[in-house]
C-alpha cells in the first residue's frame, strides 16, 4: 500500500508495506546521515539495527512503517512501535535532507500519532536528541512534552537525549 505525497510532489511515493531491502536501507540512511550530520560512529547503526530487526520479526496490527521514496530510493521513515499494552514508541524518524522542507515530516509525525489514536494506545513516547531542531519543533507542535533529558557518551559522541511524550488520552467533557 503507497501512496504520492501530494500533487506538487509526485515523484515522492509513501508506503507502508515492507520490501526486500528495506532493513537495510533504513539502517543505512540512518548511518550515514547521522555520521556526515552529527559525526556518529557505526555504533549508532546497530541502535537502528537490533529494534528494527524485532519489529519485522514480531508484527503487530498495532505497528506500522512509513517508508518515504523519490525515484525508488528510499529517502525517509518513520514507525510507531508497541512498547506496552498502552503506549507506543515513535521510532526511526528520519527525512533525507532532498527531501526536507517539503512538508513530509509534519504529516509523517501527524499520520503517526493518528495511528496510535486509532490503535488505542492511551501513551506515545519518544527519544530524540537536543540538536535536532526541525524534529524537536514538529513534536512540540503536535503536542509532545519533555519529559526526560540525560547527557552521556554514545555513539561516538556526547550527546543530550531528550524523551518525550504525548498522552492521547480521550479529553473529559
Amino acid at each position: 500500500m503507497g501512496a504520492f505525497f501530494e500533487k506538487d510532489h509526485k515523484d515522492v511515493w509513501i508506503r507502508t508495506e515492507l520490501k526486500p531491502g528495506d532493513l537495510g536501507a533504513v539502517v543505512a540512511l540512518h548511518g550515514t546521515l547521522y555520521a556526515k550530520e552529527y559525526g556518529f560512529d557505526t555504533t549508532f547503526e546497530t541502535y537502528v539495527a537490533r529494534p528494527l530487526c524485532d519489529f519485522v520479526l514480531q508484527p503487530s496490527k498495532r505497528q506500522k512503517i512509513w517508508l518515504v521514496e523519490r525515484e525508488a530510493t528510499l529517502k525517509g521513515c518513520i514507525a510507531i512501535v508497541e512498547a506496552s499494552p498502552d503506549t507506543a514508541q515513535l521510532r526511526w524518524f528520519l527525512l533525507h535532507p532532498d527531501i526536507r522542507g517539503l512538508g513530509l515530516g509534519r504529516y509523517l509525525v501527524n499520520e503517526a500519532v493518528k495511528h496510535c489514536r486509532v490503535s488505542g494506545f492511551s501513551e506515545v513516547f519518544l527519544w530524540t536528541l537536543d540538536s535536532l531542531k526541525a524534529a524537536l519543533k514538529l513534536y512540540r507542535e503536535e503536542g509532545f512534552t519533555l519529559a526526560e533529558e540525560e547527557r552521556h557518551v554514545i555513539w561516538g559522541q556526547t550527546v543530550t537525549e531528550q524523551k518525550f511524550t504525548l498522552s492521547l488520552a480521550k479529553p473529559i467533557t
